[in-house]
C-alpha cells in the first residue's frame, strides 16, 4: 500500500529511512531527479505545500542531513527499489549532508536510476 503524502508529513520518522546499504557503507543516491522531484520547477508540491518543502530542506542542512527520495520512500517505491538521497537536494544542498561528505570522502555513494 502506497504512503500517502499527508502521512509523510504528518511522522517524522517516515523519513528517516537508511540510504546507506549496511553491508558495503555505500551512500544511495539518484542518478537524476525523478519525475516527480520537488526540486523541479513546476513540481505541484512547489505551489500547493511551499511552506512544508522550505521547512523539511531547512531541518536537513541545519541536521547536516539529506532529503529522501519520496518515490524510493518504502510503500512508495516499487519493488526491489531502496531508499536514495534525493538528487534535487544532493545538487543543491549536498555540500551541507554529512552521508554525502563522507560518502564522497570514502568513494562510497552509489549512484541509482530513479524508479521508473
Amino acid at each position: 500500500m502506497p504512503i500517502e503524502t499527508d502521512d509523510l508529513f504528518e511522522d517524522d520518522m517516515a523519513g528517516c529511512v537508511p540510504v546507506a546499504d549496511a553491508a558495503t557503507g555505500e551512500v544511495r543516491l539518484l542518478s537524476e531527479r525523478c519525475s516527480t522531484c520537488i526540486f523541479r520547477p513546476g513540481n505541484p508540491f512547489r505551489s500547493t505545500m511551499p511552506a512544508r518543502i522550505r521547512e523539511m530542506i531547512a531541518d536537513a542542512v541545519a541536521d547536516e542531513g539529506h532529503v529522501t527520495c519520496h518515490a524510493t520512500l518504502p510503500g512508495s517505491a516499487p519493488a526491489g527499489v531502496e531508499p536514495a538521497i534525493c538528487r534535487g537536494f544532493a545538487d543543491t544542498y549536498g555540500d551541507r549532508s554529512l552521508a554525502l561528505r563522507f560518502g564522497d570522502a570514502l568513494g562510497l555513494v552509489r549512484e541509482i536510476p530513479p524508479p521508473s
